[in-house]
């Protein structure tokens, strides 16, 4: 270790050259910090708009636009570069998602009523109330399908938002959040996939169904071998591309049908560890066997989690943003935006709907008895996390691309989404950091 950084000194990161200690371990500790991910799409999105905004606004479409081709035998793909980010990248988070999920109801909170009762019930009501707000400015006009758009919560950014409070918010309160925030995930899933799915392919579907049997069988047969489950995965979300189910399902359920419970115990990792020390000589054998029995004790959803992750942070992410916060911000659309019922519908419910419908179901069923409210969490603390999870973004962007063909409507329910968004996460910082959290009370219930 160098200068009391925990990284091996092995490494370019763990090294004492000037590179690696001001600009490599900087990056790597900002890389570590929640609000991080957020920082970055933050930036993608201000990017796309100072560029489509710009002289070269026409490169901007330009770009995206570009044909993505290729064929293997009579199969041939061809789509726009942003469809493949929408369509392809996107399967990647929402994997992750499906990973989160999976997590969660294995061995995280969702695996306990008593503690999933209260986020789950508060994420029905911030999914359902968004959804009639918006319904009621735009029911029977061109911009009635975008009523899932603001039942979104942006997990990244919401969370961000908590980690600038540091120790001042409990921990009760952030995996509330985090929680509420995953079942409204499964939320977003749902709705994507029976309401924003096209014309079916039953051909399609069936080879879908078929390499999700292989999928099966080979995680049955404990087949372990990535590269193989690489290909039947790809394969797979062709399959769904090409039967008309949106493709970002398909990484869903491989997310759920990743195993979510180690196959080996800590104690015979230690044993296989102990194992490798006490040989007198280590081959690369003694090494990759004792390696694997000690890896396989922590669950495989959560190693590539951890692996894609930052990944889907730091790479995906920001590039759909750039790719879907492309808005030409002329007089016209501004002036069209500001009497939209699309744009007002959008941030009404992101900003009223998400405060009302968590605040409102979390007190009804607290008060039926249902749920029982942390004695740390007052209702002004619920009033400003049920604001910050109005933070739509990611996933209200993207149901906003699957809602509308008009690109004007599109439009303006982006911007929509960047002023509610916006409003939401300073209004529920504000709230969250004038509250205190009652003496003694931080993790009574």
């Amino acid at each position: 270790m160098a200068d009391g950084n925990p990284l091996s000194d092995l490494t370019f990161l763990g090294s004492t050259g000037r590179l690696a200690r001001f600009i490599g371990r900087p990056i790597h500790r900002f890389a570590d910090v929640e609000a991080a991910g957020g920082v970055l799409m933050l930036i993608a999105t201000v990017a796309a708009l100072v560029w489509v905004n710009s002289p070269w606004q026409d490169s901007y479409f330009d770009f995206w636009h570009t044909q993505v081709s290729f064929s293997v035998g009579d199969y041939h793909f061809e789509h726009e570069l942003e469809h493949v980010v929408q369509d392809g990248l996107m399967a990647v988070f929402f994997f992750v998602v499906g990973l989160e999920i999976k997590r969660e109801l294995v061995n995280g909170q969702l695996r306990d009523p008593r503690f999933a009762a209260l986020p789950a019930v508060a994420a029905l009501g911030g999914i359902a109330v968004p959804a009639l707000i918006y319904l009621a400015f735009n029911a029977g006009g061109p911009g009635q399908d975008g009523w899932g758009i603001p039942m979104a919560t942006d997990i990244a950014f919401a969370v961000g938002i908590l980690s600038l409070l540091g120790d001042r918010i409990p921990r009760k309160m952030k995996v509330f959040l985090l929680t509420l925030a995953i079942v409204d995930d499964i939320g977003a899933i749902l709705v994507i996939a029976i309401f924003y799915t096209g014309d079916l392919s039953g051909n399609w579907l069936l080879t879908a169904g078929v390499l999700w049997a292989v999928v099966f069988v080979l995680r049955r047969l404990h087949v372990w071998y990535l590269p193989l489950y690489l290909v039947v995965g790809v394969a797979f979300w062709l399959a769904v591309l090409e039967s008309g189910v949106h493709a970002t399902i398909a990484g869903v359920i491989l997310g759920f049908m990743t195993p979510a419970k180690p196959l080996q115990s800590e104690s015979e990792a230690r044993r296989w560890a102990q194992w490798l020390q006490d040989k007198k000589e280590v081959r690369l054998l003694d090494v990759r066997r004792a390696g694997f029995h000690i890896r396989e004790s922590q669950p495989v959803s959560e190693r590539i989690e951890e692996l894609l992750h930052p990944i889907t942070s730091y790479i995906i992410i920001p590039i759909f943003a750039l790719s879907a916060a492309g808005v030409v911000l002329s007089s016209d659309v501004i002036s069209d935006a500001a009497s939209s019922r699309v744009t007002l519908g959008v941030v009404l419910g992101l900003v009223v709907g998400k405060t009302v419908g968590i605040s409102m179901f979390s007190w009804i069923a607290a008060r039926m008895g249902l749920v029982s409210i942390p004695a740390s969490m007052t209702g002004i603390h619920m009033v400003g996390l049920a604001m910050v999870a109005g933070i739509g973004f990611t996933v209200s962007l993207f149901i906003s691309n699957l809602a509308f063909d008009d690109s004007h409507v599109s439009d303006e329910a982006k911007i929509g989404i960047l002023i509610g968004s916006l409003v939401a996460a300073v209004a529920g910082l504000a709230i969250l950091s004038r509250t205190e959290t009652p003496h003694g009370a931080s993790d009574k219930t």
